[in-house]
């Protein structure tokens, strides 16, 4: 039995393939069982799925933008339909049972060669609005899944509800384990604030910009993306307060088997809004301030955001409207009210949906048996 992923270079594609195959795993353990991947070279992204016994294949891929660029010209007419000639030859000698999508760069290229060569596809979007491969690959898709209750462009008749898919090992943190990692002192709440990739410029200018005033009242787990930790701990030397400095603790990047102790040891999540953030914070039933990365094609990061906190599990910020003044009365209120802080939680419990991998993993061996 082959089954083939494909999707775009970012953790938010790729982290819901592994959780997927993971519990594929669990639930047919039997040895004839191949996972390939076939999608644009991303190393990061490799190196995660290469963990899992993939066998990693890459393409050449171009992108759309939905703006003005010449750099338009040279993806649709050079690398999209070369990145479309290696997948048809690829998937013509791996012969996978199933293509399963993520969208994201590179993945219309192999779901197109799929479609020639009678492979069929499922399709997972994670986001309120799908991207351009998603909404293409969704008219042949053989099942189409989604995150959010109303996600646009997609016929809801044709589409099945599940999450985005989250590894289950996030669950499993230790907040006492946090402490020794993050060399915490427990003794005020605890924020985590994720600067990630995209984006992260914004988020960890803006902390440096209020940090002794967090730290005055709150200890701070600062995830500030790999590229910008030098930067931003040279920096907080000469922000922070010598008294305040062992509450603040800035981190490049943490993998999986630090994130879960993060979030166990968190009392509130400060991050953007990408589909993968939001099912994460609401599977461990966090309260969240969510911060819409204004550049999401789309816009889909603030329809993300605000299509959570309907429920009332999430604060919402808009980054043109991220002020210290603004930011701080917020958290002051929350921290003011601990009813609210529960209400968060219990609706951030109540939004999330942790077996979305593994209804996803039935679904495909389903059609694969009785097909």
């Amino acid at each position: 039995m082959k089954i083939l992923f494909t999707g775009g270079g970012t953790g938010g594609h790729v982290f819901p393939l592994v959780a997927i195959a993971r519990e594929i795993r669990v639930i047919y353990p039997k040895k004839d069982l191949e996972f390939y991947y076939l999608g644009i070279k991303d190393e990061l992204s490799l190196v995660y799925l290469s963990q899992e016994d993939f066998i990693i294949k890459t393409i050449i891929s171009g992108k759309i933008r939905r703006y003005f660029s010449f750099k338009n010209i040279i993806d649709i007419f050079f690398k999209i339909p070369f990145g479309i000639i290696q997948s048809f030859f690829l998937l013509l000698s791996m012969q996978p049972d199933l293509v399963f999508s993520k969208g994201g760069s590179g993945s219309i290229s192999v779901t197109f060669s799929a479609k020639l060569l009678g492979i069929p596809v499922f399709v997972h979007e994670s986001d309120v609005v799908p991207g351009l491969s998603n909404q293409e690959t969704a008219k042949w898709a053989k099942k189409t899944f989604i995150s959010f209750p109303k996600t646009e462009y997609l016929d809801p008749e044709k589409t099945i509800l599940v999450g985005n898919p989250i590894r289950k090992e996030i669950l499993e943190g230790d907040k006492q384990r946090a402490g020794e990692i993050f060399d915490l002192t427990f003794s005020k709440p605890i924020f985590l604030i994720i600067g990630g990739s995209q984006g992260a410029e914004a988020i960890n200018d803006f902390t440096l910009r209020i940090l002794n005033s967090l730290l005055k009242n709150y200890e701070i787990i600062h995830i500030t993306g790999r590229e910008n930790i030098s930067q931003i701990l040279a920096e907080a030397q000469v922000v922070v307060d010598k008294e305040l400095d062992r509450y603040y603790h800035a981190i490049g990047f943490l993998d999986e088997e630090k994130i879960k102790h993060a979030y166990k040891a968190a009392d509130l999540i400060v991050s953007r809004s990408g589909s993968g953030s939001i099912f994460e914070i609401a599977a461990v039933g966090k309260p969240s301030i969510l911060i819409p990365l204004p550049s999401a094609a789309g816009d889909h990061q603030s329809k993300n955001a605000y299509a959570y906190a309907q429920n009332g599990a999430a604060e919402v910020l808009e980054q043109e409207n991220l002020t210290p003044n603004l930011f701080m009365e917020k958290v002051q209120l929350l921290f003011l009210h601990s009813e609210k802080v529960e209400e968060m939680k219990q609706a951030a419990l109540a939004f999330a949906k942790p077996l979305a991998a593994r209804a996803i993993a039935r679904e495909i061996l389903e059609f694969l048996m009785l097909d």
